[in-house]
C-alpha cells in the first residue's frame, strides 16, 4: 500500500535484487517511528522510565515474537522532542532478537535532552521533512507512535494541524499514548502558553479545556486504522507500550 512512502529506497531498488540468501529485504511490512516527549513536566526519574520502558519492549518475547514474524523484520526510529526533535536512535533494521537487544542497549544509552516546551507541531515537522523522507527501504506501513503528558504548548493550533496533516499525507498513520498522571493533567488546555521565540511574546493558545486523552484523539492520532492506548502513569508506560508495539508490528485490529 505504502511502499511509495521510502521513496530513498527506489535507487536501491533499482540496482536490482540481491543474490538468494545475500544482501538486506528489498522492502519491511512496518517502519515504526517511536517518539517520545522529553519536555519539563519529564524529570530524570520519568524520562528514564521511558527509556527503559522502550528498551523493556523492544526486549520482550511477545514483541520479538511479532517482530521476526514480518519477514525481513522491521526499521526501527526514536525521536525526542521538547522545543525541538532530535533523533537519537537513527533508523535501525530489528530482524533477530539479537538485533532488538542491540536497539534497546542504544535507547537506554540515550542522553536526556534539553527543552521545556511541549512542541508537537515541531516534531511532526521533523517527522515529516527529515525522518520518514531517511526510511532505508520501502515499508507497508509507517507508524508513527507519539507518547507524551501534555498538549502542544508552543505551536499556533492551524500550524500544528499543517505539520500533522504533513504527516499524513505521506501515507503514515500516528498512533497515541497519552501518559496520564492523576492530579497533574487531569484537565489540559487551560493556561498554555507559546514558547518564546514562536511568537511575539507568550501568550495564551485558544485551547479548549478537555482530558489528555481526548485531546490525543482530536489533535494527535489519525491515518489508517489509527488507535490510541492510555498509559495510567509513569510506571504504567512499558505495559502499555509493550502491547502497543504488537499491535502495531502485526497490524492487529483494533
Amino acid at each position: 500500500m505504502r511502499r511509495a512512502l521510502a521513496a530513498c529506497g527506489l535507487a536501491a531498488l533499482l540496482a536490482g535484487p540481491a543474490p538468494a540468501g545475500e544482501g538486506p529485504p528489498a522492502s519491511v511490512a512496518t517502519a515504526l517511528v517511536v517518539s517520545v516527549d522529553v519536555s519539563q513536566s519529564v524529570d530524570d526519574t520519568r524520562f528514564r522510565l521511558q527509556m527503559e520502558g522502550i528498551a523493556e519492549a523492544l526486549e520482550d518475547p511477545g514483541v520479538v515474537a511479532a517482530i521476526t514474524g514480518n519477514p525481513g523484520g522491521i526499521l526501527f526510529t526514536m525521536v525526542t522532542w521538547a522545543d525541538k526533535a532530535g533523533v537519537p536512535v537513527p533508523w535501525r533494521r530489528i530482524a533477530s532478537r539479537a538485533e532488538a537487544a542491540a536497539v534497546a542497549a542504544q535507547v537506554r544509552a540515550t542522553p536526556r535532552q534539553a527543552g521545556e516546551f511541549t512542541c508537537l507541531g515541531q516534531m511532526f515537522r521533523t517527522v515529516a521533512a527529515s525522518v520518514i523522507p531517511a526510511l532505508p527501504m520501502p515499508a507497508d506501513r509507517v507508524v508513527v507512535d507519539v507518547s507524551g503528558d501534555g498538549i502542544d504548548n508552543c505551536t499556533d493550533p492551524e500550524d500544528m494541524e499543517a505539520q500533522r496533516a504533513a504527516v499524513l499525507a505521506l501515507g503514515a498513520t500516528i498512533n497515541g499514548l497519552p501518559i496520564l498522571v492523576p492530579g497533574e493533567n487531569d484537565v489540559v488546555g487551560a493556561g498554555a502558553y507559546r514558547a518564546p521565540g514562536y511568537g511575539l511574546r507568550p501568550t495564551p493558545l485558544p485551547q479548549e479545556r478537555t482530558s489528555l486523552e481526548q485531546w490525543y484523539r482530536a489533535h494527535v492520532i489519525g491515518g489508517p486504522a489509527a488507535f490510541l492506548l492510555a498509559a495510567a502513569g509513569y510506571g504504567d508506560f512499558s505495559r502499555a507500550l509493550r502491547r502497543k508495539f504488537v499491535i502495531e508490528i502485526s497490524a492487529l485490529e483494533q
